[in-house]
């Protein structure tokens, strides 16, 4: 018997019915508040990235129910603001979660740094809020627990992850619904190589854990890595880095680098959501001595 039809089998028997993988989900009904009229404008995809979005909304990945662990992680791309690097910031990450038991969901926001862009930063802003409210709200959909909810940033997607977990969010879009009422602040986050952007923020001993990750000698993103980093540890917040001696700025999952230490990357993001007991088992206990 195929395992698919294992699987179909047992989704059908505990009563589940995932949304399919990569269903694409707009963040408003009719399109983003004020911009409606191009909602219909087509995006444009090509090698490892997508411009164009005009619609923006985030795409499921979910994990076969029998491998669950009831966690989520909202993944947000990279790419200057000028494009989004949708395959190894983004759909390839998505998939990686899922066949590890994570719902993953990938934001297509607007970017305000795109040739021509109507938007601005706050537009930016305002998806990637929208799409951690929206996750929220359909977690029973997804079947992950509400207060599991994470956040993964990469380099320009790092500081929108930054923005939405540490500042004040950005106005409502449109005439607040109820989603808006939805609290949009991830339970845990990883920033890997952030930009240097980001807003008035507040940093507390209850901060989300958070994992960070760059190398020394990215020119752009070292630096505000070890900024959250000292801001973490003054705050007496839980925080891990990783920080390597190369590998420069977009390593992404170590998928394409040389580097031994780059390519074991993902395995060091699993162990720090395991040692959260995020990943379907308990936290270990730790008692300092």
């Amino acid at each position: 018997m195929r395992w698919s039809i294992v699987v179909g089998a047992l989704a059908a028997v505990m009563g589940i019915s995932p949304a399919p993988a990569q269903e694409r989900v707009p963040l408003w009904p009719h399109g983003a508040p004020g911009f409606e009229s191009r909602v219909n404008i087509p995006e444009v995809s090509k090698d490892y990235w997508t411009k164009h979005i005009n619609n923006p909304g985030y795409k499921i990945f979910l994990p076969d129910p029998h491998n669950a662990t009831g966690t989520g992680v909202v993944i947000v791309p990279g790419g200057g603001h000028k494009l989004l690097v949708t395959t190894t910031e983004g759909d390839d990450v998505g998939h990686w979660f899922a066949d590890r038991g994570v719902a993953a969901f990938v934001v297509r926001y607007r970017l305000y740094r795109e040739k021509g862009s109507p938007y601005t930063l706050q537009d930016s802003r305002a998806d990637v809020e929208r799409a951690m409210r929206m996750v929220r709200a359909n977690a029973a959909k997804y079947h992950i627990d509400p207060h599991r909810i994470g956040i993964w940033g990469f380099s320009a997607g790092g500081e929108l992850a930054r923005m939405t977990a540490y500042s004040k969010p950005v106005p409502a879009q449109g005439t607040p619904d109820a989603i808006d009422k939805i609290s949009d602040k991830p339970d845990f986050v990883i920033l890997e190589f952030p930009g240097p952007q980001h807003a008035e923020e507040h940093i507390a001993k209850d901060a989300p854990p958070l994992l960070l990750t760059a190398a020394n000698d990215d020119p752009c993103c070292s630096a505000p890595t070890v900024d959250m980093l000292n801001a973490y540890r003054k705050a007496g917040a839980s925080v891990e880095m990783h920080f390597y001696a190369a590998g420069g700025h977009a390593f992404n999952m170590g998928e394409d680098t040389p580097l031994v230490s780059l390519q074991h990357w993902p395995d060091r993001v699993l162990d720090w959501m395991s040692d959260r007991g995020l990943l379907g088992r308990p936290a270990p206990v730790f008692v300092p001595k």
